[in-house]
C-alpha cells in the first residue's frame, strides 16, 4: 500500500506550525525593542516592510500555483522570514533593498522548491546574501550608529523615513557608520587594542548598544528553548565553537577581534537562536545538530577573521545548509527494534 509522504515540519496539537512561527516572531520582540531604542526606528520600519512584502509575495505565488492562499498564509512562515530579514538588514537601507531581499527569499528560496518544508536553504539568509553581494555599498554604509556611539540622538522617525524611502544622503551621512566588528577588523592594523577601544564605536569594553541587542536576542532564544520550540544543541555548539576558535587562534587582541566582540556584536545571537535553528534547512538529529552548529561557529570565525565580510552569519549558515543532509545521514540514532543505527546514504537493507 502506498504511503502518504508529507514534508517537514511535522507538528500536532498545540504545537501547530502557525503557533510555533508566531512564538518565534514574538521572541524577537526584545531584540527589536533594543535595536529601536539604541539605533532608531529604522529596523522597525524594515521589519514591517519586509513582513508585508513576504506576505504579499507568498500570496501572489500561491495564487499563481492555484493553492489555497488563506490556508498557507496562516502558517506564519512567510511572516517570520520577513521579520528575520528586517532584523538582519541595515536599519537605514533603501526600501528597495528590503523589498528585493524579501521577494527573492519567498519566491526563489522558498516557493520555487515547493513551499514550506521543502526549501534546502534558509530563505531569509538567501535573500540577505543576494543583496549583500549585489549591492555591497548600500548594505555596508547604511548601518545606523547608536546614541552611545555618536554621542547624540539617533535619527528620528521623519529622518529615518527620508533616508529609507527618499534616499536622503544628508540624513545617512549624519546617522550612519561602521559596525564594531567592521571597525575593529580594519583598524586594528593601525592601532593597538587599547587605543582602538577608546573610540566611541566601542565605548570602552562596551560596543555602542550592540551588546544589549545581542543579550536581548539571547533572552529570546532562551525563551524559545524553555518553550521547547528549539533545542540547545545548535546555538550552544555554534557559540562554543566560535568562542573556542577565538580563544585559540585570536588570543592576541592586537591582531584579531576579541572573543567578547565576536559574541556580542553583529548578528551572533540572532544567528545562533533564530537563524541557524531553522527547522527545515538545519540538521535534525541530536548529534547532527551539534556538528551543524559547530560548523557554523567555525565558519563564522574564519570568514570574520580572514574573509572579506566583518559579519558572516548568512554565509556560514548557507554553507552548512549544504552539509545538513549529509550530516543527518551519518548521525542517525538507533531506532527501536534495531541493534545499531543506520548510517550513510545507502538504500534498502
Amino acid at each position: 500500500m502506498a504511503l502518504l509522504t508529507l514534508s517537514s515540519p511535522h507538528a500536532h496539537g498545540p504545537n501547530a506550525t502557525s503557533r510555533i512561527m508566531l512564538t518565534v516572531a514574538l521572541a524577537t520582540l526584545p531584540g527589536l525593542a533594543v535595536m529601536t531604542w539604541f539605533f532608531g526606528p529604522g529596523t522597525l520600519i524594515n521589519v514591517i516592510l519586509a513582513g508585508l512584502t513576504a506576505v504579499v509575495c507568498e500570496a501572489l505565488v500561491l495564487k499563481a500555483r492555484k493553492y489555497p492562499v488563506g490556508f498557507f498564509l496562516k502558517d506564519n512562515t512567510a511572516l517570520v522570514t520577513g521579520v528575520l530579514l528586517g532584523l538582519a538588514l541595515p536599519p537605514l537601507a533603501p526600501w528597495w533593498i528590503t523589498v528585493i531581499a524579501t521577494a527573492f527569499a519567498i519566491i526563489f528560496a522558498k516557493q520555487i522548491y515547493g513551499g514550506m518544508g521543502n526549501n534546502p536553504f534558509n530563505p531569509a539568509m538567501i535573500g540577505y546574501a543576494l543583496v549583500l553581494v549585489s549591492f555591497p555599498v548600500q548594505m555596508t554604509t547604511n548601518w545606523a550608529v547608536s546614541f552611545q556611539m555618536s554621542g547624540s540622538e539617533v535619527a528620528g522617525l521623519t529622518d529615518t523615513l527620508r533616508a529609507i524611502f527618499a534616499g536622503s544622503a544628508d540624513v545617512a551621512d549624519v546617522y550612519t557608520g561602521a559596525t564594531p566588528l567592521d571597525d575593529y577588523k580594519h583598524l586594528i592594523s593601525k592601532e593597538t587594542s587599547d587605543e582602538l577601544l577608546t573610540r566611541a564605536t566601542f565605548n570602552g569594553w562596551l560596543n555602542g548598544g550592540w551588546e544589549w541587542m545581542n543579550l536581548a536576542f539571547l533572552a529570546g532564544g532562551v525563551f524559545l528553548m524553555l518553550k521547547r520550540i528549539i533545542t540547545w544543541h545548535i546555538p550552544v555548539s555554534m557559540l562554543a565553537a566560535l568562542t573556542l576558535c577565538s580563544l585559540v587562534f585570536g588570543w592576541d587582541h592586537d591582531l584579531y577581534t576579541p572573543t567578547w566582540l565576536h559574541l556580542f556584536s553583529g548578528a551572533t545571537m540572532l544567528g545562533a537562536f533564530f537563524i541557524a535553528t531553522d527547522p527545515v534547512s538545519a540538521s535534525t538529529t541530536p548529534k547532527g545538530k551539534l556538528i551543524y552548529g559547530a560548523g557554523i561557529g567555525i565558519l563564522l570565525f574564519v570568514i570574520r577573521t580572514w574573509g572579506a565580510y566583518p559579519d558572516a552569519v548568512a554565509f556560514a549558515v548557507l554553507l552548512m545548509n549544504f552539509a545538513a543532509p549529509f550530516i543527518d545521514a551519518y548521525t542517525q540514532p538507533r531506532t527501536y527494534g534495531h541493534s545499531k543505527a543506520r548510517r550513510g546514504l545507502k538504500t534498502g537493507k
